[in-house]
């Protein structure tokens, strides 16, 4: 069986994550990791890969079958995904609900014309907790949908406030309202808004000589990401940053509350408690890259969520190993 050739663009966190998560397939192989740096001061973790600069893929890259987008959503993958989709099947992790459908758009007509397929919005949400909601509402078609987010660090929160004029570094962790959570669990199905259920704990490294004023202003303000939360910002040097906020844990909850055809009362749960946020993100790319592959093997095109893909695309097993092992 021949392997699935992966390459990555973009060396951060989530990069990183991937790079590892590859390492456990038994199907795949890191063809390269691609980088806007210069590549000769990115070294990776797997021995022997090549880093290369991000301009050889202008041209296409023969080597890689897949193309696993590991910027942010704020700036990088709105043009990213519809880019790089004229040329490669890409799978990201686009995580601007209120900008989903736009980016779908856009990713599908590049994919279309191209003859290449694009998996958009691949992680733990969106990605599995978007599934879990669907489930949810399709068996309990009355009741009510609850998420319920950390208390955890945001990639794309932290990426978002990093972009800020005059910022040098930031953490951001999403933390649940206990009380909004408890008072979803009791099955007292309660109308929350989204700051009755959510806070935003920001911790921010200034440049030298920003004014701290207006960086607040702006990150309470940002539609998408703050605006809607109570949200404190703390600014603290590098030294604290990198002492007290290196770890990125985070996780959280989606829970459909309501009743049966008979009457009766129904809670489903789906929780995640992740150690490492872009290490779990990077292993869902890596699962949808598979299933990329599969649907151009078919001869599919265009761009695809985790709604329209079967689960059996995900894994390395045949479908006669899953129905007798798992089913």
């Amino acid at each position: 069986m021949n392997s699935i050739r992966i390459g990555i663009l973009g060396y951060g966190n989530l990069g990183r994550g991937v790079e590892a998560a590859i390492a456990q397939q038994e199907d795949m192989e890191l063809a390269g990791i691609f980088t806007r740096r210069d590549p000769a001061t990115v070294e990776a973790l797997t021995k022997g890969v090549a880093v290369r600069s991000a301009s050889e893929l202008d041209e296409g890259a023969n080597d890689v079958d897949v193309l696993i987008l590991c910027g942010g959503s704020a700036t990088d993958l709105p043009k990213q995904t519809p880019y790089y989709a004229e040329r490669f099947t890409v799978v990201d992790s686009f995580d601007t609900h209120a900008n989903i459908p736009e980016h779908f758009a856009a990713a599908n007509d590049a994919a279309q014309d191209a003859g290449t397929i694009a998996v958009i919005s691949c992680g733990w949400d969106p990605g599995m907790f978007s599934l879990n909601r669907l489930y949810g509402t399709c068996i309990l078609p009355e009741g009510a949908d609850y998420t319920f987010w950390g208390r955890g660090v945001s990639q794309g929160h932290s990426d978002a406030i990093r972009r800020i004029e005059g910022v040098a570094d930031a953490k951001q962790y999403t933390v649940p309202v206990e009380a909004a959570l408890e008072a979803v669990r009791s099955g007292s199905n309660p109308q929350l808004t989204t700051r009755q259920k959510h806070l935003r704990d920001c911790w921010v490294v200034l440049e030298d000589g920003a004014d701290a004023a207006a960086v607040e202003k702006e990150i309470v303000e940002m539609p998408n990401y703050f605006a809607d939360y109570d949200t404190t910002v703390h600014f603290i040097s590098q030294q604290e940053l990198d002492r007290d906020h290196s770890a990125m844990p985070h996780g959280g909850f989606v829970l459909r509350s309501g009743k049966t055809g008979d009457g009766n009362p129904a809670l489903v749960e789906y929780s995640l408690k992740l150690g490492s946020n872009p290490g779990f993100t990077g292993n869902v790319l890596v699962a949808y890259a598979r299933a990329a592959y599969r649907l151009v093997k078919e001869g599919q095109t265009g761009a695809r969520t985790v709604f329209d893909i079967a689960p059996s695309y995900l894994s390395p097993k045949s479908p006669e190993y899953l129905r007798e092992h798992l089913l």
